[in-house]
């Protein structure tokens, strides 16, 4: 019996436990006191409750309340929570209204929240707009007017526009355009020398062109960090040309050349096809009579006497073998 009794009294013992232990979690006892001892006024089962029920962590709504509250910044809990069910990051958008609020800068809830929502760091948007940022492009090259190449870098002190920070585009664009307008610059300068002697030049007529329209950024200023001198690409692009002219004259001859053989070569042809029929047109004249002995033979003498005089001069005595 006594075994029992001491068996009931257990499990009634962890039934207790696991009340308890649901109700904790349910009704976050300590974050209440926490709110009150904080001077946030919340229900316990109408808010914090709620909050679980609705599947939101009390603690990260009522951590988020209490510090907009020490700071004198207006929030409700619904709003904290619409927030956060819409997948943004409530203490993030709570730290940036108090900086906003610091800095005197005029950023209202809603406003913080299109912007968290938006995928943009909020917080960090904020500090930016108190701290400007600098933002060092790669280097860019371009070519002056004289042909030599010219690289520089530079770098852009940039501050967060609130206002256009939903829909603004980014540093890349930024950078791009950045970019964009040194090369124009550097491209309509007559020389190079130009750009090393008055390297401010080139910002001044890049942040000249207001290039953080649209953008999320005000730019401030465009500062030249470096200026080096590249390659000569206009003597290079010259001596491509003249090797690029030199193979096409050198193809251009090449064909002169194979014509002139081809030539020469019909015409030994044309010379070959002709003594071939001196022998015919000789046994010709040897049947008609008009051609006799001796007459051949003094042919014969004169040719070999050809033969030998080419021979003497250093011709080419190459007739009797085409033959």
């Amino acid at each position: 019996m006594e075994a029992l009794f001491g068996a009931g009294s257990l499990v009634i013992i962890l039934v207790i436990a696991l009340v308890a232990v649901f109700l904790l979690y349910f009704i976050p006892v300590r974050l209440w006191i926490t709110a009150i001892f904080s001077g946030v006024k919340l229900k316990l089962f109408r808010d914090l409750v709620g909050m679980r029920l609705r599947n939101v962590p009390p603690a990260n709504i009522v951590r988020p309340l209490i510090t907009a509250h020490k700071a004198g910044i207006p929030v409700a809990t619904p709003q904290l929570e619409a927030h956060y069910l819409a997948g943004g990051h409530v203490q993030q958008v709570v730290n940036a209204l108090i900086s906003a609020d610091k800095a005197n800068i005029d950023l209202p809830f809603e406003r913080a929240t299109a912007i968290d929502l938006a995928g943009r760091d909020v917080f960090e948007a904020v500090q930016v707009s108190v701290n400007p940022k600098v933002i060092e492009t790669p280097p860019i090259s371009a070519i002056a007017k004289d042909g030599i190449q010219v690289r520089a870098i530079a770098r852009v002190t940039v501050r967060a526009n609130i206002e256009r920070l939903v829909g603004g585009a980014g540093e890349e664009t930024i950078i791009a355009r950045v970019g964009e307008g040194i090369v124009s610059t550097i491209g309509s300068s007559a020389t190079h020398a130009g750009v090393l002697e008055n390297p401010d030049l080139i910002s001044k007529t890049v942040l000249s062109k207001g290039l953080d329209s649209g953008t999320a950024f005000e730019i401030l200023s465009i500062d030249i960090a470096d200026v080096d001198v590249g390659e000569n690409i206009g003597a290079k692009l010259q001596t491509d040309q003249a090797e690029a002219d030199l193979q096409v004259a050198r193809a251009k001859a090449e064909e002169r050349r194979a014509a002139a053989v081809a030539h020469e070569q019909e015409q030994r042809a044309n010379l070959v096809a002709a003594e071939a029929e001196v022998p015919k047109a000789m046994a010709e004249a040897f049947r008609n009579g008009n051609l006799g002995v001796m007459d051949y033979y003094q042919i014969r003498n004169v040719e070999a006497d050809t033969r030998m005089r080419d021979a003497i001069s250093g011709g080419d005595p190459g007739t009797e073998a085409q033959k």
